[in-house]
């Protein structure tokens, strides 16, 4: 058996495609969508992802602005910041670039980020409310995996469902999302006793531990759907004998792809998606905004 490769980045198109209609219908109506992301300090890494935002918002058609704050600004700082986009109405939508400077607690700058401007679904809030099936936003990488699922056309009702990882943005949504269809959940963590009995018996395995190959083919059951989150920089040596950096993720694509029916690669699984997803929960945010305060 090989696994059916499940192509993120072409999903991701097919949905920005729908992104752009949403948009040029918002601003036909007089109305503008404006995204703005929140970055303390220059990591690289942010200042990277943050320009291929600003690029792909300019497609959409979505306004974007990147406010940046010093490294050394403290936590009532970033609180300050966030009230001010909270309180602009030309601001509709939110989101905070991590890792945020060391000593400053992520989740209580998320707390201060307005619900329903809260485009990555990351507040408290928004989260608690995924437990009830109301959430305002739900998290991005969450929605992004249902959405793969969901392409695959496998019937959750039933399904016995291993989430390897329960982090409160991505493992924990995830679980309660799937167990909102009916499917039979088992949730996986760091102190799990013998994880491969557990994950052998998965009907749709998703994976979001932060640990590079964790998963391999004896992990997997035959003809399960396998969905990888991991995202994880990894340095070997190649045949030359150079020092090489690359993308993986907490599955062993190759050895899973023999045992799976359809697996998500990395890069090119869910990371597309759940960009994707933002962009979509910022049309979202827009118009509750909108029937919030019409």
């Amino acid at each position: 058996m090989t696994a059916t490769i499940l192509d993120g980045t072409q999903l991701a198109e097919g949905i920005r495609h729908e992104v752009r209609q949403q948009v040029a219908e918002w601003s036909a109506q007089g109305r503008s969508i404006k995204l703005a992301a929140l970055l303390v300090g220059q990591p690289p890494a942010s200042l990277v992802y943050a320009r291929s935002q600003a690029a792909l918002c300019e497609r959409m058609g979505i306004d974007y602005e990147l406010v940046q704050l010093p490294e050394d600004t403290n936590e009532a700082g970033i609180i300050r910041c966030l009230s001010e986009l909270n309180n602009n109405p030309s601001v509709t939508g939110i989101m905070l670039h991590m890792p945020l400077p060391q000593g400053i607690h992520a989740p209580t700058i998320q707390y201060h980020i307005d619900p329903y401007k809260d485009v990555e679904g990351v507040n408290p809030a928004n989260i608690g409310l995924v437990f009830y099936g109301q959430p305002i936003i739900a998290p991005c990488t969450a929605l992004a995996v249902v959405e793969i699922v969901r392409q695959t056309e496998m019937t959750l009702r039933g399904a016995h469902a291993v989430i390897v990882g329960q982090g409160a943005i991505v493992g924990r949504p995830i679980s309660v999302f799937l167990i909102q269809q009916d499917a039979t959940i088992t949730a996986c963590n760091e102190f799990t006793p013998n994880l491969r009995e557990h994950t052998r018996k998965a009907d749709l395995l998703v994976v979001a531990a932060g640990k590079a190959g964790l998963i391999t083919a004896n992990h997997v059951k035959p003809g399960a759907v396998v969905i990888d989150v991991g995202i994880n920089r990894i340095t070997t040596t190649d045949d030359a004998g150079q020092k090489v950096t690359r993308t993986v993720g907490d599955v062993d694509f190759e050895s899973v792809r023999d045992v799976a029916s359809a697996i998500t690669p990395v890069p090119g699984g869910v990371g597309p998606v759940t960009v994707t997803m933002l962009l979509r929960n910022t049309v979202e945010a827009a118009r509750k905004q909108r029937a919030r305060n019409p």
